[in-house]
């Protein structure tokens, strides 16, 4: 079976960066840079910010994906890693008096692709997210649409 996946792997773009727009806990946009390590594994790194109801976050995270082909430019992909955040709240929220927090979290993500004759690659994915902190310590599930020009 691992034969069969590393023979039809496609080899994937060296660099893409763009936007990956989704849903955690309020709508929010991530500038976001892959970098090809091999035919089958990147680093995918991004910086995001979420607006939600009283409450902004701003995260740093980091994902070691693996990639293979599904059908001719289709590809699925799975990864995990992490990152640091912060949050501040627009409120005096009611089990907490500070109106920020720093914290960490692990991620994992799993999504599909679709490489277009042009620089252009369109994802959908899924990232759960365990945050540690006061504030930020459950399971978050991210959902996004990603737009990149690769080069």
């Amino acid at each position: 079976m691992g034969f069969t996946f590393s023979s039809h792997a496609q080899e994937i773009a060296k660099n893409a960066i763009g936007l990956r727009i989704g849903d955690n806990k309020g709508f929010g946009t991530e500038i976001n840079y892959q970098r090809g390590l091999n035919e089958n594994k990147r680093l995918e790194l991004g910086l995001s910010w979420h607006s939600g109801s009283h409450v902004d976050s701003y995260k740093l995270t980091g994902i070691h994906q693996w990639v293979w082909q599904l059908e001719d430019r289709f590809n699925w992909y799975a990864g995990v890693g992490g990152g640091i955040g912060s949050i501040d709240y627009g409120y005096r929220h009611k089990h907490h008096s500070d109106k920020s927090e720093t914290f960490v979290f692990v991620a994992g993500n799993i999504g599909i692709e679709y490489n277009f004759n042009i620089p252009l690659l369109i994802s959908l994915d899924f990232r759960p997210e365990l945050g540690f902190g006061d504030y930020r310590d459950d399971l978050n599930f991210d959902i996004a649409l990603g737009l990149r020009y690769q080069f």
